[in-house]
């Protein structure tokens, strides 16, 4: 019987069917282990856990040179860049870590890198929160990006932290590109397999729609394209917003302050309820509200509504009022 290349909705299938017995093996684990070791330490192991029971389950499907649940439910068999030979257990073990310790160090990192970045308290007191009373993968990986921050001066920091966004925001897009991809050329459907070279190959016969299926898929891919480049469009326009409104902010900020005349104090209806003296250089909110423009935005550095209503806003939509009094 000949062997036809896998299209979508089997690959589909077939991982559905995977994720589904991981998940009751994970759920499995993560009971077995509470129950044994409390909640406490189950809290902070219980990545450790999902990560050991996906390598589990491959190791005694895929590294064992057998199909997986949904591989076999779909009638679905792994084969090598030849598409002649099943793929070697070295490509075959390549494949599990990619697919699965690789997304588990690289979320770790960049999880712990942002909070060290965020988080001043801990680089004034010297790392004191690192300490716990267990040791976990998550605390040891912590105290490391720690020391590695402490190196940097507050300027690379300051540099690092939208570096990081980026790489975030870049991963995932490289999803969302790699899905539309397979929805157009129904080869790859993990980035995992994609780089370890690994497609699929069906054991029964030729169904009468599957070019309509495949044809159906490429352009659900086509609009996934489209969809990707409109949100990648309305990034990069809110950046520059927020890039303009952070120009706006360094010209006004060091703006001289208004001096105060003895004889005439401040009313309470001129006053700046963040620094509760009289408003210098007046800036009003999209509700309406004034506050001094280096007081609202300090504020709105770390939350973006209005400290009065709490009606949410960008802060490039601030107002400053010239010569207003």
């Amino acid at each position: 019987m000949p062997l036809l290349p896998a299209n979508q909705p089997q690959l589909i299938r077939a991982s559905q069917k995977d994720e589904y017995y991981q998940n009751c093996l994970r759920n499995n684990a993560n009971e077995a282990f509470q129950t044994f070791a409390g909640s406490k330490r189950w809290l902070d192991w219980r990545k450790e856990i999902e990560l050991l029971s996906d390598l589990v389950y491959f190791v005694l499907t895929t590294f064992s040179g057998y199909q997986t649940l949904g591989e076999e439910y779909c009638n679905i068999i792994q084969v090598d860049p030849t598409k002649q030979r099943v793929p070697s257990r070295a490509r075959r073990g390549a494949l599990i870590l990619l697919h699965t310790f690789l997304p588990y160090l690289l979320d770790k990192v960049l999880v712990s890198l942002e909070n060290e970045l965020q988080d001043e308290d801990t680089r004034t007191q010297g790392g004191q929160g690192a300490s716990s009373s267990f040791w976990t993968p998550a605390s040891y990986l912590r105290v490391k990006i720690r020391k590695a921050v402490e190196l940097l001066t507050e300027s690379q920091r300051k540099a690092l932290l939208p570096a990081l966004f980026v790489v975030q925001q870049g991963v995932t897009i490289l999803h969302r590109l790699h899905v539309a991809l397979f929805y157009i050329s129904g080869t790859f459907y993990h980035l995992g397999k994609r780089a370890a070279g690994i497609s699929y190959l069906r054991v029964h016969g030729m169904t009468g729609d599957d070019q309509a299926i495949r044809t159906s898929y490429k352009l659900l891919g086509v609009v996934s394209l489209l969809q990707l480049g409109l949100t990648l469009a309305l990034q990069l326009n809110n950046f520059r917003q927020r890039q303009r409104a952070r120009q706006e902010w360094k010209l006004h900020r060091n703006l001289p302050s208004r001096t105060r005349s003895a004889e005439t104090p401040a009313s309470r209806t001129s006053r700046c309820i963040l620094c509760l003296e009289e408003r210098r250089h007046s800036t009003t909110t999209p509700c309406g509200h004034l506050f001094c423009w280096e007081c609202i935005t300090e504020w709105c550095n770390t939350k973006a509504k209005c400290p009065l209503c709490r009606e949410k806003f960008q802060p490039q939509k601030l107002v400053y009022l010239r010569n207003y009094k």
